[in-house]
Formats: C-alpha cells, structure tokens, sequence
C-alpha cells in the first residue's frame, strides 16, 4: 500500500473533500491511501428538524402509499430513525433511490428491494426505468430535505400519480473556519477541490470570501454531475472536470487528471 501511496498521481496533493461531516471518511480514507493529504472542508450541515410531525404522520399513513422514494443517504436516515422507531416497513410500499449511498444507507436499515438506476444517479435516470413509465393513479411519498428538486415528483403527477412531500433534514451552511484553505492557496498546495452537491458549492463561495473565490475559480474542481458543472460553470470557474458518480468517479478523475498534469 505505501508503494502505491508513494507512485500515485495524487502523491502529496492536498485534495479538499467537501462532503458534510459524518459523510467524508469514505472518500478522505480513499485518497489518503493514494498518497493525497484529503483536507476536510464540510459546506453543507445537515440539522435534524424541531418539528417531526410530518415524519410521524408519514409513519402513520405509510400503508396508503404505493412508492417511497428517499432523495438521498441523509433522507434515508432521517426519515427511517423516525419511522422504523414507530412501525416496520409495510412490505406492500415499493422503495426507490438514486445514487449507491442510498441503497447501501436503506439496506442498513433493513431494506433490500430498491428501485434504483443503475448508469447515471439522478432523478432523470430514476423516472427513465420502466417501473415510472405508468404511474396512473399511484400514491408517491418522497423523502427529502428541505427545498430540493420538484422533477420526480412533478413528472410523476404529470403521469397521473398522486405525490406528497415529506421534509425530514434541514440544509445550511456550516460555520466552517477557511483560514485552512486560504493558508494552502496562499501558499500554492491546494491542488483540486472535490464538491458532490449545487448547493454546497454556493456554499463554499460564500464560505472562502472574496479571496478564496479568485483562488477557486482558478483551482480544479472536481464533480460528479453535469449539474453541479453547469452551477461551476456559471459561478466563473474556469476549470471543472465532470467525473463519473459517487466517490468512485471522483477518484478516478482525480487520478486521471492528475497523471496527465
């Protein structure tokens, strides 16, 4: 394992991972074998709501749906902390996902049989598989965080599906001191950023100032979806790599990058 730390593209790079805390271990472990110095940098918190009603009602009716969809790992374990503390999974509600973070989250808590696409993991590729080609008639409750997409749902109801929203988190923006980052930029060892979400990176503008963002739009950055490129993109950064998805894709485009560079 050294040598391939030691050989590695990434050698020595340090490599900003801004997934929320609790959720970066996977990817900071990953490039740290590699040889990376990952430098955790959360730009989305991820707040338990004060009220549960909404989750609790939901527990209560969930017999009467036809479908769950969970948005994401983090509506996965909100939602499912509340519920499963209450009642069982009704085995007569399909569940669906996108994403491998989302399956894996949903399979421990107990559950298997997920409708999930299994190329590209977005709500697109979700209402694409054939299980959402008829919905007529059906009862659809989605988990999800506060704001979010309306594109499931809306397609469904278009569909003739009956939808509900169910919030089960709040999104912010974390409290997160920059002076490390600004120290690296500085000091020219920031080599790429990694960033999985539109909203984390508005975040991260935000969050680095006025400064950080003239080093930011100059630094490589790294992203899993052609939507959080666009949002790069019209934000002024001038270098985005699109990689494939999860921490997989991101990896392999760090390497790729990097062993070119």
């Amino acid at each position: 394992m050294a040598d391939a730390a030691t050989n590695s593209a990434l050698a020595g790079r340090h490599i900003v991972v801004t997934r929320p805390a609790g959720q970066a271990a996977h990817l900071a472990e990953a490039l740290a074998e590699l040889g990376a110095h990952p430098v955790l940098f959360p730009v989305l918190a991820i707040e338990d709501l004060d009220d549960t009603t909404p989750l609790l009602d939901a527990a209560i009716r969930l017999d009467q749906y036809d479908w769950a969809m969970f948005v994401s790992p983090n509506a996965v374990d909100k939602a499912l902390a509340v519920i499963l503390a209450r009642r069982q999974w009704p085995e007569s509600v399909r569940v669906a996902t996108v994403g491998k973070s989302s399956e894996q989250a949903l399979a421990r808590h107990g559950i298997r049989d997920v409708v999930a696409p299994q190329q590209r993991f977005d709500s697109e590729a979700l209402l694409a598989l054939p299980e959402f080609a008829d919905v007529a008639g059906r009862r659809v409750v989605i988990f999800r965080g506060d704001g979010g997409r309306d594109l499931f749902g809306d397609t469904l109801k278009a569909r003739g599906a009956e939808v509900d929203y169910v919030t089960c988190y709040r999104r912010g923006m974390p409290a997160t001191d920059p002076a490390p980052l600004l120290k690296l930029w500085s000091e020219g060892r920031l080599d790429a950023l990694t960033v999985t979400s539109s909203e984390g990176l508005r975040n991260l503008c935000d969050m680095v100032g006025k400064l950080g963002q003239g080093w930011l739009k100059r630094t490589p950055t790294f992203v899993p979806h052609a939507r959080i490129a666009a949002q790069a993109r019209a934000l002024g950064l001038h270098e985005v790599i699109e990689t494939g998805p999860a921490d997989a894709g991101l990896l392999a485009g760090l390497l790729e990058y990097f062993s070119h560079s």
